[in-house]
Formats: structure tokens, C-alpha cells, sequence
């Protein structure tokens, strides 16, 4: 079981929403408006956010920026849901932070698969060979706490960007496609672009500075996170 807060506007889809979530074992908190959104987070601790773009006082590309710009809220993944299906729009969404993107009209059974992939990467899987914490080059990742740092400076991700970052390293030396990533990160196969991959990639790298070296383009496939960290410059 797990805590889903929903941010829909339309009534009827709120309670078909609320109502599968809670069929399925979910607790269920709801609200028609998104500048109440980062509050009822930090109050009820949600596992999930479900977030509809198009809110009535306060845009959802708003609230998604709000939540993942405070320490608090930020490790809350966050699927936005929304009639806007374009490209562009999508990677906006994932750009602000959001963990998946579920275009309008849409099945309920997607809804609750694509529920169940991002809370099992939430929940995430054990280290498999270099225990909680790796030390990799300039790069150091605490995987319980969780926090990532380069040259001792502690950068902030998303948890998918954390998710993307450990699956790479975990893999270091070894190319992954982008379809891959989409199926291992994402929890979905061929349902977003694979730009979504690439807009990832590049935002992390960004983010880890230096660091981000560490991970290769394989032009035409996809990404390998290097066997080993270079050497230091004389």
C-alpha cells in the first residue's frame, strides 16, 4: 500500500481515479487545486503525486517546479497527467522533475501499471556490488541516505535522475541502449520517446559538473558509464 495524493480539477476522473487507487490498497488524498499541492505533501507524505497540468489557480508545470525546488518535496515522484501530448510538452515536464507522463484520455489500468512501475523504482533495489556507497572518481553516491556529491559537493537529483545515474554505474562499461533505459529507469517500453532518455542524460550530466564525463554517448545507441574513472590531471 501506498500514499497518492491526486491534483485533478475535473470531478468525475478525481473520483474514478481516487476510487481504482483505493481499490487497489492505495490511501487516497485528493485536491482540485495545485497552490495547496506543496503543503498537503509536507502534511500527509505522500509516496506518489498524481498531477493534472491544467489546474484552475495554479498551473501544474508550476507545482511540479515548487516541489522539486524544496528539500522536503523533492523526492516525490510525480506523474503528470495531462490532455497536452506533445513532444515539447512532455520533456518541459520531465525537465521540471516529473518521474512519468500519462496523456488524456487514458486507461485506468495504464494509469495503475505506470502507478506501480514508478513506486517500485521509488521503493528501489538493493546495490548489487559496491554496497550502499560507491566512490567512483570525484563522484561519491549514498544510496540509503540518498545523496550524490562531486569533489565533495552535494549535487541535487531527482529520484529518477538518482535511478538513472545508479543503473548506469551499475552497469559501467557497458552500453545501454536507450530503449533499455526506458524499460529499466522509466518502467515502460516504447510508450515515451526516447528523447525522454536524452533530456535526461543531459540534464544529469549538467548537473554533475565534472562528473558527468563519466558517462559516454554511444552515437546511434545509446550511453555507457566509463569502466573507470579517468586519471587525475598532473
Amino acid at each position: 500500500m501506498a500514499r497518492v495524493l491526486v491534483v485533478e480539477d475535473e470531478q468525475d476522473l478525481q473520483d474514478v481515479m481516487a476510487y481504482n487507487l483505493r481499490e487497489a490498497g492505495h490511501e487516497v488524498f485528493v485536491s482540485s487545486r495545485g497552490g495547496p499541492t506543496a503543503e498537503m505533501v509536507r502534511n500527509h507524505r505522500p509516496d506518489l503525486v498524481i498531477l493534472d497540468l491544467m489546474l484552475p489557480d495554479m498551473g501544474g508545470l508550476e507545482v511540479c517546479r515548487t516541489l522539486k525546488s524544496q528539500p522536503t518535496t523533492r523526492p516525490v515522484p510525480i506523474i503528470m497527467v495531462t490532455a497536452r501530448g506533445s513532444e515539447i510538452d512532455r520533456i518541459v515536464g520531465f525537465e521540471l522533475g516529473a518521474d512519468d507522463y500519462v496523456v488524456k484520455p487514458f486507461s485506468v489500468r495504464e494509469l495503475l501499471l505506470r502507478v506501480q512501475a514508478i513506486l517500485r523504482r521509488a521503493q528501489g533495489a538493493p546495490a548489487t556490488d559496491a554496497g550502499a556507497v560507491v566512490m567512483f572518481g570525484d563522484l561519491r553516491i549514498d544510496r540509503e541516505a540518498p545523496r550524490v556529491a562531486v569533489a565533495g559537493k552535494e549535487v541535487l537529483l531527482t529520484a529518477l535522475e538518482l535511478k538513472l545515474l545508479c543503473t548506469l554505474y551499475d552497469r559501467r562499461n557497458r552500453v545501454q541502449s536507450r530503449s533499455v533505459l526506458l524499460d529499466d529507469v522509466w518502467g515502460v517500453s516504447g510508450e515515451n520517446s526516447t528523447r525522454t532518455v536524452d533530456t535526461h542524460v543531459k540534464r544529469l550530466r549538467e548537473k554533475l559538473g565534472a562528473a558527468g564525463e563519466y558517462i559516454e554517448t554511444i552515437r546511434g545507441i545509446g550511453y555507457r558509464f566509463v569502466g573507470a574513472p579517468p586519471d587525475p590531471s598532473p
